[in-house]
């Protein structure tokens, strides 16, 4: 199997991978010395070029940022792969569509993946829902067979497992947006620990009351953009209201700034949603 491109997410689902048996290579040209260790730790085997990975692995599956998983789908397309092609990113039918097509004619198999909850590392924490080819999905799904990453085949056609991924991540995340708005209007009007007071005690384990919780979307908030976008795709082909997963999208691009930075506070980003100079009115000091 190869994995494009091993982060937090791709090294942990090539981690279950290596755990079933499987050999695993992957791409370390380009990629920081903190990732060449962690793939080296995981068992993960290097390959020395694209196509070597695409000529040597019978699966490819991709987990990558979602604005890019159309332009790695058609890297490995144009190596004249011919296995099967599991695009595992946060992407909408429309672009799975899309994707699918780039591969057309050209021998491969492209199955539609969704992966939902952390990294996996315990049973029951992680699900790797598939759709498409019937003979396909369950080639990808015994791959994973008895690890930390169950496998949840779905009946039908590609675009059903993104569309479920989706969903889900409608709700999840844009969770995170709302409580820091909610958070950011509070603290505007000087009642923010009132309001996380309250929240503690009406809806406990949330985003809202937990601003630990809170702090765990900045890190992460330069993939959850346009991971909005496509949300925000997927809702007006649908005939739903697309204003949510918009002002998510907004909301999370004003913590771009926080990529991969686990030190970020709460509080820090509840002040990002403060300090917008476009927004301030008249005769407010900057």
């Amino acid at each position: 199997m190869g994995i494009l491109h091993p982060g937090a997410m791709g090294a942990g689902v090539a981690a279950q991978a290596v755990a079933a048996g499987a050999t695993v290579r992957w791409l370390p040209q380009g990629r920081s010395a903190a990732t060449v260790a962690r793939a080296e730790g995981l068992g993960l085997r290097p390959a020395g070029s694209l196509e070597e990975l695409a000529a040597t692995c019978e699966v490819v599956l991709s987990v990558c940022p979602p604005a890019a998983a159309l332009e790695v789908a058609g890297q490995v397309a144009a190596t004249g792969f011919r296995g099967v092609y599991v695009d595992a990113n946060a992407v909408s039918p429309e672009r799975m569509a899309e994707i699918s097509a780039v591969f057309e004619g050209g021998g491969a198999t492209v199955v539609d993946g969704g992966i939902t909850g952390p990294p996996p590392r315990r049973p029951g924490s992680t699900r790797l829902y598939l759709s498409g080819d019937d003979r396909a999905v369950a080639r990808v799904s015994a791959l994973f067979d008895g690890t930390a990453l169950t496998p949840f085949p779905l009946a039908g056609p590609i675009g059903r497992a993104s569309a479920l991924k989706l969903s889900f991540a409608a709700y999840n995340k844009i969770s995170y947006a709302l409580a820091a708005h909610a958070a950011a209007l509070a603290d505007g009007h000087g009642v923010l620990d009132d309001l996380l007071d309250l929240a503690a005690h009406l809806l406990p384990g949330t985003p809202l009351a937990a601003p630990e919780r809170l702090a765990g979307a900045g890190p992460k908030a330069w993939r959850w953009e346009p991971e909005m976008r496509e949300i925000a795709r997927a809702s007006r082909s649908a005939g739903v209201p697309a204003v949510f997963a918009e002002a998510a999208a907004e909301t999370f691009a004003r913590w771009e700034a926080h990529k991969d930075d686990e030190t970020v506070t709460g509080a820090r980003l509840v002040a990002d949603l403060r300090d917008d100079p476009a927004h301030r009115t008249e005769g407010t000091p900057a």
